[in-house]
């Protein structure tokens, strides 16, 4: 059984807009080499893998990729 807690680890204050910031998050998330594209390539690469336990590692290391994705 779980709990979930929709809470910041550290709480964030935002005192004003910063567009070089946002620029350079939207970057790593979205980008050719953010979050979300490293993932794909982990997921895509694991069903041409012919070993069981590389699958299984690749399924797994993708999964933790998309985790900061989920959390914005």
């Amino acid at each position: 059984m779980w709990v979930y807690e929709k809470k910041l680890e550290y709480p964030v204050s935002v005192s004003a807009p910063n567009p070089k910031m946002a620029k350079t998050i939207i970057t790593q998330y979205g980008g050719p080499d953010g979050e979300l594209a490293a993932s794909l390539r982990y997921l895509t690469q694991r069903y041409s893998t012919p070993l069981n336990e590389a699958k299984a590692t690749l399924t797994d290391i993708g999964t933790e990729e998309l985790v900061p994705l989920c959390y914005q």
